[in-house]
């Protein structure tokens, strides 16, 4: 690095001797060559895009994640320290040119206001002079007056000594302002106004104040470059979506930022490159006066040559004041494209890995899709098999409850293995996921629980009639968190309204409304029915004569319903056998003697038998009233 500098500062100055050998000799006025490159405002602005740009460092080791990153950020650093120092001293020898322009301007302007003032103070003191000399000669000539005629003589001579107070008044001022104008210095005031603020400024930055800059660390998570890391290996396709989507962006954002300081970078050493221009062609102007003070130096005698000499002393001091603002720029020029070089270094490794990475994620995105839509195939072909080939109601319930419970499973399998990483994050995955669905589906939990419940032995098919709540119907499907039921009313309940009922399954855990079911294959119900029987009868005779008419009834249903009350008994695991008979019970009250008629019914054909039943006890009780 130091040689290539060498090498750079060696070229510009044989560049600007080539130019000021070419250059016309023309003599520059002593008053032109004492100016300054810039102002004061000028350099303070320079110093603070530079102390702006310097830091952007904090933002490169947010950036920096991996040891190469380090590397860079530390050549960076060193880089840009050097930098500010060259800024700094840039800075102070504009500063110093600015304060000997100052001292230049303030010894030519007090020599022009003391050639003015002391013309005025003679003035005044000539006029003074002649003022008193005119007082002495009226105050002599009033001894010799005539009393009469001195009047006039003291009029004159008070009109004199207020000519002469005015004239020592005048003076007087003239005498302040050139003590004020000696006491007051306002522009070696702002040339060291200026000095002060670069050195309160140099004290912010480490780098041009001497102190130690802060070792170079990470500021990453160490889970960030952990996966930084490894996504700038070979091993990306043991990483989940998660992961290596995290890095997309994150490296995404990386390379914008690089590409943000270099842009910044450029800008500064473009605002270097401008500022040089001026003390260039100063360099050359004074190289130029050189050479035309060498050439008069030959053709004149010993007293021009003095008067030379001093010239060449103040083009030596200017010379080596100017130039001492070109070097710290030309030299951070150099190391600004040298921080440059880095920067693109930087920036190329990175989208690298960046390519690398969202790659990895694309084909692993691509894989995720096709997984999934190969699972949803077979899971529509299954379906579409069972509605084909399996004709029983509950057989094809159980298949697409099983096709359900598969797909999902297989959906969740391949999420989970798709977007972690390792065991330790499917278990963070899952236990988040777990948390989300027990706050957010409370409800739908609850209802897939039920489900089991539903579904245990003596639980709910697919064709069972049941009653919820004041709902009457047949299940026509049984889903993980709803139940369908086709609406039946009408006689015996056995004709369907066309209206589907759904409910969720967690009815099963609500204490209101209640299920009821009833056993499958089974048509069966008791009936009860209540007669007045007529008073003074004979109410024993009247009771068996009523217990035969609905015997005579019910015998034409007699097998249907031993058979099913033999279900209904197996069922409920009963030891008592039998057939279900009609039962006639009295019940006596002191207006009345009631008959309560109890008897089993088909429910196909619960009208039919209500009313038969219903006109046999009519007869029975008529032809004993």
């Amino acid at each position: 690095m130091h040689l290539r500098l060498a090498l750079a500062l060696a070229t510009g100055i044989a560049v600007f001797a080539a130019q000021a050998a070419d250059a016309p000799t023309q003599p520059a006025a002593p008053a032109a060559e004492t100016r300054a490159v810039m102002t004061g405002d000028q350099v303070v602005q320079i110093l603070d895009e530079t102390v702006d740009w310097y830091r952007t460092l904090g933002a490169q080791q947010q950036a920096a994640t991996q040891p190469s990153d380090l590397l860079i950020l530390y050549a960076n650093r060193q880089t840009a320290d050097q930098i500010m120092k060259l800024a700094f001293d840039f800075a102070r020898a504009n500063a110093e040119l600015l304060s000997s322009e100052a001292g230049v301007k303030k010894e030519a302007e007090e020599a022009a206001s003391e050639q003015s003032l002391s013309r005025q103070r003679k003035q005044l003191d000539d006029q003074r002079a002649s003022i008193e000399e005119e007082i002495e000669a009226n105050k002599r000539q009033l001894a010799s007056t005539p009393k009469q005629n001195q009047a006039t003589v003291q009029t004159r001579i008070s009109v004199l000594k207020g000519q002469l107070d005015l004239v020592n008044a005048r003076r007087n001022m003239l005498t302040n302002m050139a003590q004020f104008a000696n006491e007051t210095d306002s522009t070696g005031f702002g040339a060291n106004a200026l000095k002060a603020h670069i050195d309160a400024i140099a004290a912010s930055i480490p780098a041009a104040s001497g102190a130690r800059a802060a070792p170079v660390t990470s500021t990453a998570t160490d889970e960030e470059a952990s996966t930084d890391e490894s996504v700038a290996g070979s091993s990306l396709r043991r990483f989940g979506i998660w992961d290596l989507a995290t890095a997309v962006l994150r490296l995404s954002a990386k390379g914008a930022t690089i590409a943000q300081i270099d842009q910044r970078t450029a800008e500064l050493q473009q605002t270097f490159t401008t500022v040089s221009k001026s003390p260039l062609d100063q360099l050359k102007r004074l190289a130029d006066r050189g050479d035309a003070l060498a050439v008069q130096a030959d053709s004149t005698n010993g007293t021009t040559l003095r008067g030379a000499r001093d010239q060449y002393d103040t083009l030596a001091w200017l010379f080596s004041q100017t130039s001492a603002i070109v070097t710290p720029l030309n030299k951070a020029s150099v190391l600004l494209d040298q921080y440059r070089r880095n920067l693109v270094n930087w920036r190329e490794a990175t989208n690298k890995q960046y390519r690398e990475a969202l790659e990895a994620l694309g084909l692993r995105v691509l894989l995720f899709a096709g997984l999934l839509a190969a699972v949803f195939l077979i899971a529509h072909l299954w379906r579409r098999a069972a509605y084909r080939y399996v004709h029983e109601a509950r057989r094809r319930s159980r298949l697409l409850l099983l096709q359900r419970i598969v797909l999902w499973s297989l959906v969740v399998a391949i999420v989970a293995s798709t977007f972690v990483t390792e065991l330790g994050s499917l278990a963070t995955f899952a236990g988040l996921i777990t948390a989300g669905l027990a706050v957010a589906m409370q409800s739908v939990l609850v209802s897939i629980v039920g489900y089991f419940f539903l579904i245990g032995k003596y639980g709910i098919r697919v064709g069972d009639r049941v009653q919820i709540g004041t709902v009457t119907g047949e299940v026509i499907e049984m889903g993980l968190v709803r139940l369908h039921l086709m609406e039946v009313a009408g006689e015996g309940q056995m004709a369907p309204t066309g209206r589907v009922v759904a409910f969720a399954n967690s009815i099963i855990f609500q204490s209101s409304g209640g299920l009821f079911k009833q056993i499958a294959g089974l048509n069966l119900a008791w009936h009860e029915v209540t007669f007045s029987l007529p008073t003074g009868a004979d109410y024993g005779a009247l009771k068996d004569r009523m217990l035969e008419a609905v015997t005579r009834v019910i015998a034409d249903y007699h097998d249907d319903i031993v058979r099913q009350t033999r279900e209904i008994q197996k069922a409920a695991s009963a030891s008592e056998t039998g057939d279900p008979q009609p039962s006639v019970q009295l019940r006596f009250s002191a207006s009345s003697v009631d008959a309560i008629v109890r008897y089993p019914v088909q429910l196909s054909h619960a009208a039919e038998i209500d009313e038969r039943v219903s006109r046999e006890l009519l007869n029975v009780i008529s032809a004993h009233a």
